[in-house]
């Protein structure tokens, strides 16, 4: 699924939007920590300015062999931390031990959906954020990074639409 279901994010920035909307919907983002990226070749250039803009937020990345390589190859410094089918110590391990906080994963192929229901699953029993598309973590991004620039504020729907 793709969507954040039924809520709505509404402010002076879409960084602050989109902040609301993962919030009404029970998500809580990360404002520092490590971000997992593991993304499917036709992903990899598109996550690399994703990856540095989370680098400039002070996350550190954590990334399976072939984003490693990618993010690498552009300059961006991530670890590498292996897939839970390539052995130990994997991500799997990493999510248990509570070292990442925010997950990008754009998985393809079996091995990496067997991959991708253990992720999703221990991120959902852990309760931290997975991303799955390249315009989701360009959102989340945004979010963060205007989440750390200001406060979120509440005002009443009828104030925003009295300025229009």
């Amino acid at each position: 699924m793709r969507s954040t279901g039924e809520v709505m994010g509404i402010d002076t920035s879409f960084g602050l939007a989109y902040a609301k909307a993962e919030l009404a919907a029970g998500q809580h983002l990360p404002s520092a920590g490590t971000v997992f990226i593991s993304v499917n070749d036709r992903d990899k250039e598109a996550v690399v300015p994703i990856a540095k803009g989370f680098t400039e937020l002070g996350f550190t990345l954590l990334a399976t062999g072939g984003t490693h390589k990618a993010l690498s190859a552009a300059g961006v410094e991530a670890a590498m931390v292996l897939k839970i089918f390539e052995g130990r110590p994997h991500v799997g391990d990493a999510l248990k031990n509570k070292e990442i906080q925010l997950i990008i994963n754009s998985p393809i192929g079996a091995a990496a959906q067997e991959d991708d229901r253990i992720i999703r699953r221990t991120a959902l029993e852990s309760k931290i954020p997975i991303v799955t598309t390249i315009a989701g973590a360009k959102a989340t991004l945004a979010a963060i990074g205007s989440l750390k620039e200001n406060k979120l504020t509440v005002k009443a729907l009828q104030d925003y639409l009295a300025k229009v």
